[in-house]
C-alpha cells in the first residue's frame, strides 16, 4: 500500500507543474498557424471497425470536421456481422474502386476497397475477420500519410484534437515519434451531427465511477510517466504514430488482446536498441470522447480484456524487466506495471479473504485492521478526488458546480464498491492470460448520437 501510494503521489507532483503551465496558456493561439502552415505532416486515420453500425457514420462525420490542412479517413471493417459496411455506403455515398495496395504486413484477406463519391477522402475496406491490430494493419498497408491515428469505431475527436496532437511531433522536428490524447467518457452528453454540443454526467453510477478512473489514469498516472519519457500505454481510442516506425517495429502483433499496449512497448524497444533520442508523448488536452461500457457485464469483459493484454505484453517483453539497457522504461516502468498494475489485484483479493477471515474468527486485531482499512480506503478514494478536482482546476469540462460535487462524491465511494469488482475483474483476466482465444470482445453498444442527449 505505501509503495504503490508513494508512485502515485510522485506522479501526481510530476504532473502539477505541467499541467499548472497548460492552465496559463491560451490553448488555441499555438495551433492557428499550424492549419494553414505547409509544415504540417499529412496524416492518415485509420477506423478499425468490427460490428460498430450505431457509431462508425457519427465517427466518421466527426472526423471529416477536423480542423486539419491534409488528411484521409480510412474504416476498415473487420468481417463485421451487422450492417457496419452498410451505414457507410449509404451515408457516405461510396463505390468500390481498384487501388494498389503496398503489403507492409501480412493480413487477413481484403475483398473490396471502396471511396466516397462525396468526401474523396474517406475510404472503406472491407476483409475478412482477423482481430483490431488486423484491420489496423490492413488499414497501414492502405494508408498514403507518413503518419497515422489510430481512432476507435464509437469514438468522436473534438475539432482541433488531431491537429493538438500532432503539434508536439511538427515542431520536435520527427523527435516525437508517437503521441496520445486524453480519452473522455460520453455517456451522458448531448452530442448532435458528431460534436459534443453538451457536457453532462450519466445516470449509471458505474459510467460515473469511469470518468473519475480515466480523470486518474490520464491526468496523473500517463502524464507523470509520459514527462519521464517512460510511457507504455497510449490508448487505442486515440493516437497517433509515424507509420515507418510502426513498419520498422512489425506492426500491431496479432496475437494478443492488448495490441495498443504493446506496440508502444515495442518502440520503446526499438528506439533504446537504437539508442535514439525519439520520445513517445501523452499531449493532456486534446480529446477523444469514446463510449463507456453502461452495464456490469460489459465492463467486466472489458478489464478482464485489458488485463490480458497487460499480461501478455509484459510476458512477451520480459527481457525488459529491470534491464539497465532500456533504461527508465526497464528498471521502473516496467516493474511499475507488473507490480501495480497486473499482480496488486492478486494481493489486494487476498488481502480482502484475510481481513474477512481474521476478522470472523478472531486472529486479527480488530481495531488496528479497521483502521488501516480506513486508511486504505481514504487514501484511495482521495487519489480519485484529487483527479476530479485536477479536471476542474484546469480544462473544466464539466460546467456546473453540480456535475463536480457529483463526481468528488462519487470519488470518495470507489474503495467501497467499485474497486472490488475492478480488482476481480483484474484477477480473472490475469488467469484468462494463460488462454489462447483472442477476439474483438462485446460490448453492448447504445451508440454516440444525437439519441444520447439524455444519457444513456
Amino acid at each position: 500500500m505505501v509503495i504503490v501510494g508513494g508512485v502515485y503521489v510522485v506522479l501526481f507532483l510530476i504532473s502539477v507543474p505541467k499541467i499548472y503551465r497548460e492552465r496559463r496558456l491560451d490553448r488555441s493561439e499555438p495551433i492557428e498557424e499550424l492549419k494553414t502552415s505547409g509544415d504540417t505532416y499529412p496524416v492518415s486515420v485509420l477506423v478499425p471497425a468490427y460490428n460498430e453500425e450505431l457509431g462508425v457514420v457519427s465517427t466518421v462525420r466527426s472526423l471529416l470536421a477536423l480542423e486539419y490542412p491534409e488528411y484521409e479517413v480510412i474504416v476498415i471493417n473487420d468481417g463485421s456481422k451487422d450492417e457496419t459496411s452498410l451505414r457507410m455506403i449509404e451515408a457516405f455515398s461510396m463505390r468500390r474502386v481498384n487501388t494498389a495496395v503496398r503489403r507492409h504486413f501480412d493480413t487477413a484477406e481484403l475483398k473490396a476497397v471502396y471511396r466516397s463519391s462525396t468526401f474523396p477522402n474517406v475510404v472503406l475496406l472491407e476483409k475478412e475477420n482477423g482481430g483490431k491490430a488486423d484491420a489496423l494493419n490492413a488499414g497501414i498497408n492502405v494508408s498514403r500519410y507518413p503518419y497515422f491515428a489510430a481512432i476507435d469505431g464509437d469514438s468522436i475527436l473534438e475539432r482541433d484534437a488531431l491537429l493538438k496532437t500532432m503539434k508536439p511531433i511538427i515542431e520536435s522536428n520527427g523527435s516525437v515519434t508517437a503521441a496520445g490524447g486524453t480519452v473522455r467518457i460520453a455517456n451522458g452528453s448531448t452530442i448532435r451531427q458528431s460534436v459534443v454540443e453538451r457536457i453532462a454526467l450519466p445516470r449509471q453510477p458505474i459510467a460515473v465511477m469511469q470518468i473519475i478512473e480515466y480523470f486518474r489514469a490520464f491526468l496523473i498516472g500517463r502524464l507523470g510517466l509520459s514527462r519521464l519519457n517512460v510511457l507504455l500505454i497510449i490508448s487505442g481510442a486515440f493516437g497517433v504514430f509515424e507509420k515507418e516506425r510502426v513498419i520498422q517495429a512489425g506492426g500491431y502483433e496479432t496475437k494478443t488482446v492488448g495490441e495498443d499496449m504493446e506496440l508502444v512497448v515495442r518502440l520503446h524497444r526499438l528506439l533504446q536498441e537504437e539508442k535514439s533520442s525519439q520520445r513517445i508523448e501523452y499531449i493532456q488536452d486534446p480529446v477523444c470522447w469514446t463510449e463507456a461500457p453502461s452495464d456490469m457485464k460489459s465492463l467486466r469483459s472489458q478489464r478482464r480484456r485489458w488485463q490480458r493484454g497487460l499480461a501478455e505484453t509484459l510476458w512477451r517483453h520480459r527481457t525488459m524487466m529491470l534491464n539497465p539497457k532500456y533504461k527508465g522504461v526497464g528498471m521502473f516502468s516496467m516493474p511499475y506495471f507488473l507490480l501495480v498494475e497486473l499482480f496488486s489485484a492478486v494481493v489486494e483479493l487476498i488481502g480482502y479473504a484475510v481481513l474477512i477471515l481474521g476478522l470472523a474468527f478472531g486472529f486479527l486485531n480488530t481495531p488496528v485492521t479497521v483502521l488501516m482499512m480506513v486508511v486504505t480506503i481514504f487514501y484511495g478514494s482521495l487519489l480519485s478526488a484529487l483527479a476530479v478536482l485536477l479536471e476542474e482546476w484546469t480544462y473544466h469540462k464539466y460546467p456546473t458546480v453540480r456535475s463536480v460535487v457529483i463526481l468528488y462524491l462519487w470519488a470518495l465511494t470507489e474503495t467501497f464498491w467499485y474497486r472490488p469488482v475492478m480488482v476481480w475483474c483484474r484477477v480473472r483476466g490475469l488467469l484468462d492470460a494463460f488462454k489462447k482465444k483472442h477476439s474483438w470482445g462485446h460490448m453492448q453498444r447504445r451508440g454516440i448520437s444525437s439519441d444520447q442527449s439524455k444519457g444513456a
